[in-house]
């Protein structure tokens, strides 16, 4: 097999369409970069946890909702769930071989995750605006 220096796919591969989809490096790169941008958001909420340790629960809505705070989680959220829906779609793809479930389950995932962020989108700001 003779592979074209421009590709990775073998010329065979090339006529029946077979080459690289060319969506694992960004699929790998999303899921580095949302991990990094993790790890300060996460120190960040359990300082923040730490910190909300012993106060009452009108103190703890008052912290949260400040705009600095609330930004802060709003980020922590978004990025948490995406990271999620990323991880959990590597481990359905690698472990469920049938193309039916398969399918099904990388929707649901991605429902899962959007339904996950947006409770808690919804409960940052239902604190931020104070209602």
């Amino acid at each position: 097999m003779k592979l074209n220096a421009n590709s990775l796919a073998t010329d065979r591969n090339r006529v029946r369409g077979l080459g690289s989809a060319r969506s694992g490096t960004q699929h790998f790169w999303h899921q580095r970069v949302s991990a990094v941008a993790l790890i300060p958001l996460t120190l960040f909420f359990v300082i923040t946890l730490i910190a909300l340790k012993g106060a009452s629960y009108s103190e703890a809505i008052t912290i949260v909702g400040r705009p600095f705070f609330a930004l802060t989680l709003i980020c922590f959220i978004l990025a948490g769930a995406f990271h999620m829906r990323l991880g959990m779609q590597v481990i359905i793809e690698d472990y469920v071989h049938a193309e039916g479930p398969k399918v099904l389950l990388i929707m649901f995932n991605t429902f899962f995750s959007a339904f996950v962020a947006l409770a808690g989108l919804y409960a940052v700001v239902r604190i931020s605006l104070g209602n």
